[in-house]
């Protein structure tokens, strides 16, 4: 009987990592949408597989020591670190979330945003995906943003939201002439790993798409390369939107902060 419990809690604890990355990788490879992936299969479902891991666990461990022999304790041990360690996480990640500001639409130049080219607009258009909005739109005044939730929001831009919460995220300013940066903006975004990279040379413009590992979820990328309005260097200004989910949970300003203090690094000036 305590070997049984003892087996079983720690084959159900170690399916648990199994559940969450199949969860994840099913939305990447289109088995199913990433409402059921993440919305259903994870936030919904995964906290209440960890539950009842966490109490088959501790059942577990608590029969191993009652009585002798004790055994399976160690099994049983395994079943019960291994959802308290997720448990952890969830609620580690839900404290964070909570201090970030519901958008997924960042620009380190919020008055004056590059836009996306038709194509990016079109290919958002075909996955049904976040439109892309402008940022001196009142953030209440659209339709993502409506009810009590979001009423303390009421009197700012959807830039200026994204500015305060993500202050580090600036223009970032290079003493290179700006056909250098534009060959080196090039150069980074490939080494992020960005796909479709393309640059508009006339236009001062590259864009690309990047995919996250793991659900497969897209964010549009565009770059806009322009001279410094005095005393010679560009100023690159870039922009990184998600197409689904409200919240991007802070990933399209970490990935404009490294994308830019790659690029720094690159031309070796700043």
């Amino acid at each position: 009987m305590k070997l049984t419990l003892a087996r079983l809690s720690m084959a159900l604890s170690l399916l648990i990592p199994v559940y969450f990355a199949a969860a994840a990788l099913g939305v990447k490879f289109g088995l199913w949408p990433w409402q059921t992936g993440l919305g259903v299969l994870i936030v919904q479902w995964g906290p209440r597989l960890l539950l009842a891991a966490l109490a088959l666990g501790l059942v577990a461990l608590v029969v191993a020591f009652v009585g002798r022999p004790r055994q399976g304790w160690q099994m049983a041990l395994v079943g019960l670190l291994i959802p308290a360690l997720g448990m952890g996480y969830l609620v580690n990640m839900r404290g964070r979330s909570a201090d970030i500001p519901p958008i997924h639409d960042i620009a380190t130049n919020i008055v004056d945003p590059p836009m996306f080219s038709a194509r990016i607009l079109a290919a958002r258009q075909a996955q049904a995906a976040n439109p892309v909005e402008s940022l001196a739109a009142p953030i209440t005044s659209l339709a993502a943003y409506q009810g009590a939730r979001f009423a303390s929001m009421g009197g700012k831009t959807l830039g200026q939201v994204g500015q305060e919460g993500y202050p580090a995220v600036r223009t970032l300013t290079l003493t290179a002439a700006p056909a250098e940066v534009m060959a080196a903006a090039k150069a980074q975004a490939e080494a992020e790993g960005w796909s479709d990279v393309t640059p508009q040379p006339g236009a001062g413009m590259i864009e690309a798409t990047a995919e996250t590992f793991w659900f497969g979820f897209k964010d549009d990328v565009v770059i806009r390369v322009r001279p410094a309005a005095a005393g010679g260097g560009s100023l690159v200004v870039v922009r990184s939107t998600s197409r689904v989910g409200l919240s991007d949970l802070g990933a399209n300003a970490a990935r404009i902060e490294k994308y830019l203090a790659g690029l720094s690094a690159r031309t070796g000036k700043s």
